[in-house]
This record gives structure tokens, C-alpha cells and sequence, in this order.
């Protein structure tokens, strides 16, 4: 093999080749794959973030909707005493108006039974001045013995 000047020719042209090929070319081509290297770590961080995120906002759901039931539970449970107060407060007033009307009506019994003894004694009053009138064969007058015809009332 021998080294003749064609050898030094391709030698010379392979350098320039490749040192035109590390100044024009090959940076771009860097650039561009550096780019596209930052373009797909930016895009697995926001991946990562979106993630982080969608986490965080799974649990701020999941606290919600554990509040929210609380809050709905004792809601219901403050409702269910209401009505319970509520019921028992018409229990009490209704038992009060019962109570109420069983006064009243004995209180009208209490009156009706005492007009009655009273318009008894009237007529036992009656009977007895025609029992003594018959007995005595006589008119006895209700205004002389007005005295006589009271004590004879109180006494019945």
C-alpha cells in the first residue's frame, strides 16, 4: 500500500467535511435534539404536576363529600329533634286543652247539678207549703213566712 498525495486529498477533504459538519451542521442538529430532550422533560413534569394535581383535587373532593354527609347527617338528625320537640309540644298543649276542656266541662257539670238541687229545692219548697197548707187546711202566705220558707230550703 503505498501513500501517494490522493490519500492526503481525501485525508484533507474528510477534515473539512467534518469540521464543516461540527460548524454548520451539527448544532442545529444538537439544538434540536437538546429542544426536543427539555420539550419532553417539560411535558413529563406537567405530567407529574397534572398528576400531583389531580390527586389534590381528588382529595379535596373526597374531604367535601365527607363534609357534606356529616353536615347532611346532622341536618337530618337536627330536623328528626325538631320534630320530635314539635310533636312533643303538641302532645303537651294538647293535653293542656284537654285538661282545659275537662275543667270546663266539670266546672259546668258542677253548676248544672247545683241549679238542679236548686230548682229541687224550689219544688220541694212548693210540695211542702201544699203538704202544710193541706194539712193545715189553709192558705199560707210565701211573704209572712218568707223566714220559714228559707231556713226549710237550706235545710233540703
Amino acid at each position: 500500500m503505498s501513500i501517494n498525495a490522493t490519500f492526503f486529498a481525501q485525508m484533507a477533504v474528510f477534515f473539512l467535511l467534518v469540521m464543516f459538519t461540527m460548524k454548520l451542521v451539527w448544532p442545529p442538529i444538537a439544538k434540536a435534539l437538546d429542544d426536543r430532550a427539555q420539550k419532553i422533560a417539560d411535558g413529563l413534569a406537567a405530567a407529574d404536576k397534572a398528576k400531583s394535581e389531580l390527586s389534590s383535587a381528588n382529595r379535596r373532593v373526597e374531604e367535601e363529600l365527607v363534609k357534606s354527609r356529616t353536615e347532611t347527617a346532622s341536618r337530618l338528625a337536627d330536623a328528626e329533634r325538631r320534630a320530635l320537640s314539635i310533636i312533643e309540644e303538641a302532645k303537651a298543649k294538647a293535653a293542656e286543652e284537654g285538661s282545659k276542656i275537662v275543667a270546663a266541662a266539670k266546672a259546668e257539670a258542677e253548676q248544672q247539678t247545683v241549679k238542679a238541687r236548686e230548682a229541687l229545692r224550689e219544688q220541694v219548697a212548693a210540695l211542702a207549703v201544699k203538704g202544710a197548707e193541706q194539712i193545715l187546711r189553709k192558705e199560707v202566705n210565701a211573704g209572712v213566712h218568707a223566714d220559714l220558707l228559707n231556713r226549710l230550703k237550706t235545710e233540703l
